[in-house]
């Protein structure tokens, strides 16, 4: 069961360090376009938070990552002209260790957050209004 786990770590990173080399090559002038286009959905939707089918339905909420990102992929990784390709996975490589972040995704995935609370927040206040439920004793 550990080998399992370990061989689906190792998976894993390198898909990470994958997404990480085509979202490099997205931003080489040496790409064409139309790859581009598909690029960027394929890394926007590996990369998102969000999910075509959401992860908690059992089975079908794993397809999607397991099969729609890895097809995406491949199919990215054959429009790459393979000179960029290489180029960009050495950077993905270099970059690996330092870990870059984006505050401008951050900001996203936390308004995302924010939008959600308040929305639930807003739905339970109208169902159950504060201080109109009258006190046990009458």
């Amino acid at each position: 069961m550990n080998k399992l786990i370990s061989k689906l770590k190792d998976e894993a990173k390198a898909l990470k360090a994958e997404t990480y080399a085509l979202y490099l090559a997205s931003k080489d002038p040496r790409v064409p376009w139309y790859a581009k286009v598909l690029l960027a959905c394929v890394v926007a939707y590996a990369l998102s938070p969000i999910d075509l089918i959401p992860d908690f339905v059992p089975v079908i909420g794993l397809l999607d990552d397991l099969i729609l990102v890895p097809l995406g992929l491949r199919l990215v990784v054959k429009m790459v002209p393979a000179d960029v390709l290489a180029d960009c996975r050495e950077r993905a490589k270099d970059l690996a260790e330092s870990k870059p972040k984006s505050l401008f995704g951050l900001a996203i995935v936390l308004s995302i957050w924010l939008l959600a609370i308040f929305i639930l927040w807003s739905i339970f206040r109208k169902w159950y209004p504060i201080g109109t439920m009258e006190s046990p004793g009458g």
